[in-house]
């Protein structure tokens, strides 16, 4: 058979040409998946400022990208395995592109929720196919760095949606010294408007860039399509390297025929329920890190932690460069050093600096004191509660007591019902800070499909007439400023090492460990294990925080590290520079055979 790869010598730059092209296809994925979760922060307040709705159904339109997802993940591998991963990709990519005019251009509530779970939608499939194509697609010298700058640009998706917004919110300020009330809200609304269509033009590169690409290899074997299969890998291997794979798969093939046909084979099989059982432990203990609610809640963690409102912000800022900057550290040492040891190397370093946050803020914690009582005494009509956190107010709820130095903070953690939320940490030094409020739809969600995601076990009727009940107010000491940054040094060393190890190595794990029959499938239930795991931490966060404090929650975290570290020090293969079928070999427990 004549392909493209028969003359290497002419064709090597056209392959490192096509290799690169998949790179960028990848990044263009995970840039989109990271806009679509970056997005809404820039646009929310003007959002808010000019839509007229209300505080539920904003926060609707905010989780709408969680349930997209969510209900997308669960049908990506079938659709994957039914329709291909390159018409897959383009879809999501399509998707992705309708929902921004369904967005920027709503005039009402439902379609911006509309277009918003189109983004989900287009997220969940993004996850799971790009991480699939790439384990199919690249060779095994440059499967981490694809997958690596899926991730890389991930990241830069978030940090890009940031950027948007703050460049508005400029723009916003200048129109804002005009002093002019009816432009200022014209110009808002124009605002939350350009803020998403900035985000339109890489979602249609990614489009094309998937329509121009090859199909999987695998796949097209898998369909009985081997020239197919063939030509496709010959776009990015020598005609040598060709040859091993399509041996490699042949192999597979057979030994699946030989045991009755892969239709029939048990899924309960070592090579394929060991490596899943693998994949689903390392999702888990990766967002059991966790690094969603530290990075949602890092300003809160810092003011709490003696850094003033502005120097919280920065140490955010500083965070989000520190997870983008070190990712590319991953990028390039991924197929160098290995998925095993950067996994090793970047678990070590998080158990490391969640235990040193954990210490920190034990130090601060005990010195804080419940006013729960005296705060209860405050609500109005069992209903609501409004308070001024001043130093005069510090020192009518601990009457009684001695009158403690300096600055506090307050944190309220109340519910109703089966509903629980914490209050902002507020400072006593903040003259111009508003009151602390609390009320029911603050924390009661607006509908069952809210109160789902907020806690699928809770009794939303009950909630919606049960009084405001005060669980926990605890007035402490504000650290120094040193120790506040000492604090913020240990999140960046956090957010540094996960970058640079479970940031890359995560997607390599969920889509190298899974054999070809199972890896769609398999990818999709592991991610929607990652999601329900991320959920149910981001739902405890704050009511574990109020009962336990941040010290007891970063432990916890860095525990379930501890579990992360041992199964990728003792349980997972090295997978660098192996094809998937050598990996697959390798659960099956065969010998490496020599090429």
């Amino acid at each position: 058979m004549n392909t493209a790869s028969d003359n290497p010598g002419g064709n090597a730059s056209s392959k490192t040409g096509y290799n690169r092209f998949l790179l960028l296809v990848a990044g263009l994925g995970g840039l989109l998946y990271g806009v679509d979760v970056g997005i809404i922060a820039g646009a929310l307040p003007y959002l808010e400022a000019t839509s007229h709705l209300k505080a539920e159904q904003l926060s609707f339109i905010v989780a709408a990208v969680l349930l997209g997802a969510t209900i997308s993940t669960l049908f990506a591998g079938m659709l994957a395995d039914w329709m291909g991963r390159k018409p897959l990709m383009a879809l999501s990519g399509i998707l992705f592109v309708i929902s921004i005019p369904v967005i920027a251009l709503a005039q009402g509530y439902w379609p911006l929720v509309c277009g918003r779970l189109l983004q989900g939608v287009s997220g969940g499939f993004i996850g799971v196919v790009v991480p699939l194509y790439l384990a199919e697609c690249l060779s095994a010298s440059d499967r981490g760095k694809g997958t690596g700058i899926f991730q890389w640009l991930l990241t830069l998706g978030i940090v890009a949606a940031a950027v948007i917004g703050m460049v508005v919110s400029h723009q916003v300020a200048e129109v804002e010294k005009l002093g002019d009330a009816v432009k200022l809200l014209a110009f808002k609304d124009t605002a939350w408007r350009s803020i998403f269509w900035v985000s339109l033009p890489p979602g249609i590169l990614f489009v094309i860039g998937s329509l121009m690409v090859a199909e999987s290899p695998r796949w097209l074997f898998r369909r009985g399509r081997k020239d197919l299969a063939r030509t496709a890998l010959s776009r990015s291997r020598t005609a040598g390297q060709v040859d091993v794979e399509m041996a490699e798969m042949e192999a597979t093939s057979a030994t699946e025929t030989a045991k009755g046909g892969s239709s029939r084979e048990s899924l309960l099989h070592r090579k394929y329920l060991i490596p899943f059982i693998l994949a689903c432990v390392i999702l888990a203990c990766n967002q059991a890190t966790g690094v969603n609610s530290i990075i949602g809640y890092c300003a809160t963690i810092l003011l709490q932690g003696g850094l003033s409102d502005v120097q919280a912000h920065q140490g955010y800022l500083l965070l989000t460069l520190v997870n983008f900057l070190m990712t590319i550290g991953g990028v390039v040492l991924v197929d160098r050093k290995g998925r095993k040891f950067l996994l090793c190397l970047g678990t070590a370093g998080i158990i490391i600096s969640l235990a040193c946050v954990g210490v920190l803020f034990h130090g601060v914690e005990k010195l804080g004191v419940d006013c729960k009582d005296a705060v209860q005494g405050m609500v109005a009509g069992g209903d609501s509660l409004t308070l001024a956190f001043n130093p005069e107010m510090v020192a009518k709820l601990e009457a009684g007591r001695a009158k403690p130095a300096g600055t506090n903070t307050l944190v309220i953690i109340c519910s109703y019902g089966d509903f629980s939320m914490a209050t902002t940490a507020v400072r006593s030094d903040e003259k111009a800070a508003k009151p602390v409020t609390i009320s029911r739809g603050d924390c009661v969600p607006a509908n069952r499909v809210m109160s789902f995601f907020s806690n699928p076990f809770a009794d939303l009727a009950a909630a919606q007439t049960a009084p405001l009940k005060i669980q926990k107010a605890v007035i402490t000491p504000v650290p120094d400023t040193s120790t506040g940054w000492l604090l913020a040094i240990c999140l960046f060393l956090f957010m540094g090492t996960y970058a640079v190890g479970p940031g890359v190595c995560v997607w390599l794990a969920l889509s190298e460990l899974m054999p070809t029959r199972i890896r769609s499938n398999g990818m999709s239930v592991a991610l929607l294990l990652n999601q329900a795991v991320s959920t149910a931490i981001a739902a405890s966060f704050l009511p574990m925080v109020g009962k336990y404090g941040y010290s007891t929650m970063f432990f916890f975290f860095a525990v379930c590290t501890v579990v992360y570290f041992s199964t990728a020090a003792f349980f997972l293969p090295e997978t660098k520079g192996k094809t998937l079928e050598e990996i697959e070999e390798h659960f099956e427990g065969k010998k490496k055979t020599a090429h």
